[in-house]
């Protein structure tokens, strides 16, 4: 049997509830998205309804407030999203950082089950194999609010309907390797350049240090203007002079924050941290 809407108090009370535990502001029209997202859980927990299972996160049981905001943050992603980001990466911003005398360190937040980080990292082992390099390498930190999808992250295996969205067959002979019958492993050299932590970008990036590149595409959409600028903020504290910020391809931050510079190139366009 179908799923009904919620009411529109318990709707507001759970629209409320997200905000304020991973900053997603749902609007008044996507009754569809919590069903979708939802019903999984009940069925997991053998709850009765919906109703119910928003009932209990309203209630604070932990448990359940843990999965729905798992649920409601998995995002659909795909390799080499945009393309541009990646073109950009090898052809013009890693051969400015070439010299550099540590390694150099790029963050993908938000980054689901690890697809962008290990594009950056395969996009870094193109760049050396054409014949440039990094003198001291670089480290590629991968950071979600889901544990789950770190654990993919992590494990680093695709099936083959993973594996078909945005990435070209010579990445695929190149830099996996067959697990049984139906899927891929990301193979050795490029997980050895990614790292993978929970962080909620709520919260405090200290702990991660600081920054080169930040990646943090297709994101900021799902955020009250309020708290988009706070997380700009966040980045800016975080990048290194000059550092620069990729966001997705409809995202725009005029009249969120003046501690960047837009850089349009042929292919697309970037951030550049402004000089303090």
């Amino acid at each position: 049997m179908m799923e009904k809407d919620l009411d529109i108090k318990r709707y507001s009370s759970f629209s409320q509830f997200l905000e304020q535990a991973c900053g997603i502001v749902l609007g008044n029209n996507r009754q569809y998205l919590v069903r979708s997202r939802l019903t999984p859980i009940v069925r997991q927990l053998q709850l009765d309804s919906i109703e119910d299972c928003v009932d209990k996160i309203l209630a604070g049981d932990s448990r359940v407030r843990e999965l729905a905001v798992e649920a409601m943050t998995t995002n659909e992603t795909l390799w080499f999203r945009d393309q541009y980001p990646f073109v950009l990466l090898e052809k013009d911003i890693l051969q400015q950082f070439a010299t550099k005398p540590s390694p150099l360190r790029i963050w993908s937040a938000a980054c689901s089950s690890g697809q962008e980080a290990y594009s950056i990292a395969m996009t870094i082992l193109n760049f050396k194999k054409l014949g440039s390099g990094l003198r001291y390498g670089a480290e590629i930190i991968g950071t979600d609010i889901s544990d789950e999808m770190l654990q993919r992250a992590k494990l680093a295996e695709y099936d083959y309907l993973a594996m078909s969205r945005g990435i070209e067959e010579k990445f695929k002979t190149e830099y996996f390797e067959p697990v049984g019958s139906d899927k891929l492993r990301v193979k050795s050299n490029v997980r050895a350049l990614t790292q993978f932590k929970p962080l909620n970008l709520l919260g405090s990036y200290q702990s991660l240090g600081r920054f080169d590149i930040i990646f943090c595409r297709n994101v900021l959409i799902y955020f009250s203007p309020e708290v988009k600028k706070k997380i700009l903020q966040k980045f800016a504290a975080c990048l290194q002079e000059g550092g620069i910020l990729f966001l997705g391809a409809s995202e725009s931050i005029s009249n969120l924050t003046d501690e960047f510079t837009m850089v349009r190139c042929q292919s697309g366009l970037y951030y550049r941290k402004n000089p303090s």
